[in-house]
């Protein structure tokens, strides 16, 4: 039987991520969370940014782009955000009136955790963390940091997905056919930057999302929307945002 060697075996799952940027649209539209979002540090993303992650395993694609997009996927409403709510230190803090626990649906939490667990920071092993705080636990599901609010008009459903690259600077290089429903739009330039060519060039995103930098996007949030604080008509709020003021 001939096997692979180690080296062969990186060299062959790093072509497959490289081919996987462009010769496949199947799975374009999926919902994919960025591995960012497993670091309890990320305070999410800004929308002035783009982000292409070109070895997803969510994707059948292997890409999942974040096209312009503010907070994290995992937390629509954010926390410790908007002027005149409880700031992080005061929703952390067990001693505040404003404290929440990780479990809180107020709370932002690692995707797909439910704030229960810890780890014994003595003997570095994983255990269930009580419902009392415990000075020699670390909560390892809650997000440390303070994250904003998904925008209603640049929402998780409407910028971050599987997608495909349609084109780029690269002749020899292969590309995708974009589906319908999608527009083949140009979300990384060529810069010349070590390791970052392969990434360069347009991406298959939902018609109606390209980003106008010149244009003014609606300040409202998905927490502001919640709360009343605001009213737009082309979305409904928990059908992009979830339930009222519960994160996942």
């Amino acid at each position: 039987m001939n096997r692979l060697s180690p080296l062969n075996l990186l060299l062959f799952a790093a072509t497959l991520g490289l081919s996987a940027l462009g010769c496949q649209s199947g799975g374009v539209g999926d919902p994919c969370t960025p591995e960012d979002e497993y670091r309890q540090s990320f305070n999410g993303y800004a929308m002035t940014e783009v982000n292409v992650e070109s070895k997803s395993f969510q994707c059948e694609t292997r890409v999942c782009i974040v096209n312009h997009f503010q907070g994290r996927v995992s937390c629509p409403y954010g926390q410790g955000g908007p002027p005149g709510t409880p700031t992080l230190p005061d929703i952390v803090s067990p001693s505040s009136p404003s404290h929440k626990p990780p479990t809180d649906p107020a709370r932002c939490r690692i995707p797909g955790t439910n704030g229960k667990h810890c780890l014994d920071k003595g003997s570095g092993a994983a255990v269930d963390c009580p419902d009392e705080g415990d000075s020699n636990l670390l909560n390892i599901d809650e997000i440390t940091v303070a994250v904003d609010s998904q925008l209603i008009y640049r929402n998780a459903q409407d910028t971050v997905y599987c997608s495909c690259r349609c084109a780029g600077p690269d002749p020899a290089a292969k590309y995708c056919e974009c589906p319908s429903g999608y527009t083949c739009s140009e979300l990384v330039r060529e810069l010349g930057l070590p390791g970052k060519a392969e990434l360069a060039g347009s991406y298959c995103v939902k018609n109606g999302t390209v980003y106008d930098p010149q244009a003014s996007t609606p300040a409202n949030t998905c927490y502001t929307e919640a709360t009343g604080d605001t009213q737009q008509n082309k979305y409904n709020v928990e059908s992009v945002c979830g339930p009222k003021l519960k994160n996942p």
